[in-house]
């Protein structure tokens, strides 16, 4: 079997999540959107532990992800627009978010079960390990946030009826 490999492709050009989201506001420069929700969400087997699910109505949880764009290309209530965010972002903080708080928690309580072979000084280890990795997550978070990691940008107007695919695009 062989296979075709496209020399368009960049492959060092990290791949974009995309996301349609609705202008709600224009405030001067900045335009505020809602990610629009789609079909899938509230569908899947775990919809009510989901952290994305929120608490309330469908608008008041969608009030809490708004976030911000520069308007510098005239945005207008109302108007559909497809954002994205580099897949590689998304990895960042999601080893941010999670990863590091696991890993200095696990790290602390093995190292007290080997020094101490207590289980009070293991638990009282392992919450110290927590709460420090959450102190390296935040500054962690306020490094990418700094850097502009994390801020969704542009990539075009959304045409009518379109959808956002699931799947990542280049």
């Amino acid at each position: 079997m062989s296979e075709t490999i496209d020399s368009t492709t960049d492959f060092s050009t990290p791949s974009m999540i995309e996301g349609i989201a609705h202008v709600v506001a224009v405030e001067g420069a900045i335009a505020w959107l809602e990610p629009e929700q789609t079909s899938s969400c509230g569908g899947c087997a775990s919809s009510s532990a989901c952290g994305a699910k929120g608490i309330g109505t469908t608008a008041s949880r969608l009030e809490f992800r708004r976030f911000q764009l520069v308007n510098d290309i005239g945005l207008r209530v109302g108007e559909r627009v497809v954002v994205g965010i580099r897949e590689n972002a998304l990895i960042k903080a999601s080893i941010t978010a999670y990863a590091i708080p696991l890993a200095t928690l696990l790290i602390a309580g093995a190292l007290a079960q080997w020094a101490f072979s207590n289980d009070l000084a293991t638990m009282t280890a392992m919450f110290s390990g927590l709460i420090l990795g959450l102190g390296f997550s935040r500054l962690g978070a306020d490094r990418l946030l700094n850097q502009g990691n994390l801020t969704p940008r542009f990539l075009r107007r959304a045409r009518p009826g379109e959808t956002c695919d699931t799947g990542m695009q280049a």
